[in-house]
């Protein structure tokens, strides 16, 4: 039993901890547009149904090109339901998931992924 939960916990902190780069992951749907010391510029395309791979981003600004419905996987299970328009803008911390298009229009965003803190980037 002890060594079941053990391994269960391993688990769960090995896939948190090691949780891939979206560009390895999900080649197919991330482009990146922009990258230098201080940001990478993804953008972001899907179709309803598909699904990307559990992937790892940092702490991250998104822009929303056009209106979709979404989920999130979060790596303890916990689901998170997401409905943007075109034009909202959303802040988020470092976040590992799995994503799903689970509405009826393509999801298209921009995706600014913070390097370093705005003070290593300031001039």
């Amino acid at each position: 039993m002890l060594r079941s939960l053990i391994f269960t916990v391993s688990a769960l902190l090995a896939t948190s901890v090691f949780a891939q780069d979206a560009i390895q992951t999900d080649g197919d749907k991330y482009k990146v547009i922009l990258e230098n010391d201080c940001v990478r510029v993804l953008d972001y395309q899907d179709r309803p149904g598909e699904k990307t791979l559990q992937h790892k981003h940092p702490a991250f600004v998104l822009y929303a090109l056009s209106p979709f419905k979404r989920t999130l996987t979060l790596p303890d299970g916990k689901v998170l339901k997401r409905e943007f328009k075109e034009g909202d803008v959303m802040w988020s911390e470092e976040q590992t998931h799995i994503g799903e298009n689970v509405g009826q229009t393509p999801t298209h965003v921009l995706i600014v992924e913070l390097k370093k803190p705005s003070e290593a980037c300031s001039k």
